[in-house]
């Protein structure tokens, strides 16, 4: 079933993160994670909380990667992460990330929140979920990537876009800014959040 995203409050700061890496062999860091610091250049960092198997994930897989190719040259970077309890989708599992990122060679790092505290700190609810921080790192942006859906058009980002080139201009997200809308993060048992 799928649910909508959270909507925390624009202006909040990004929590730090340090989560093991699916795939290193994408940058020139060393070691088996990465650390919010290792993108404090960035001018805009965009967090997305997916997986492998949602099929709302899924659909936007493909333009997520155009879109993040488009705007590195512009001083954005992206982190992907996922959250999943592998016990209840083993497609979900470390081992898959790795697989699915190389498979369709992902242009950010694909990070694994084990514990699912990070998904917690930042309000994730669904995958996908975006979370877009200002080069303070404060939240600008929270929301969808467009207003498609698995059969429903094919996804083209217009709205994470928007609010991108307008971080970028002005260091302020648009004032409408709509709730994503996706499978729900598999929680461990007894670990949702209240």
């Amino acid at each position: 079933m799928a649910v909508a995203s959270n909507m925390p409050a624009l202006g909040n700061q990004a929590t730090t993160f340090d989560l093991p890496i699916a795939n290193p062999w994408i940058d020139d860091q060393q070691g088996e994670t990465r650390s919010m610091a290792a993108y404090d250049a960035a001018d805009v960092l965009v967090v997305v909380f997916t997986c492998n198997h949602c099929p709302y994930a899924i659909h936007v897989e493909a333009e997520l990667i155009q879109i993040a190719k488009a705007y590195a040259a512009r001083g954005v970077q992206f982190v992907a992460i996922s959250s999943n309890d592998p016990a209840q989708y083993p497609t979900d599992s470390f081992d898959h990330m790795a697989v699915r990122a190389k498979e369709h060679a992902y242009p950010f790092p694909y990070l694994w929140d084990k514990t699912q505290e990070i998904a917690h700190a930042y309000g994730a609810a669904c995958t996908p979920d975006f979370f877009v921080y200002d080069a303070n790192r404060t939240l600008a942006y929270r929301g969808r990537m467009d207003e498609t859906r698995p059969g429903l058009g094919d996804a083209h980002g217009s709205e994470l876009k928007a609010a991108l080139d307008l971080i970028l201009e002005t260091g302020k997200g648009p004032a409408q800014q709509h709730p994503s809308m996706g499978c729900s993060i598999k929680w461990y048992p007894g670990n949702a959040p209240a």
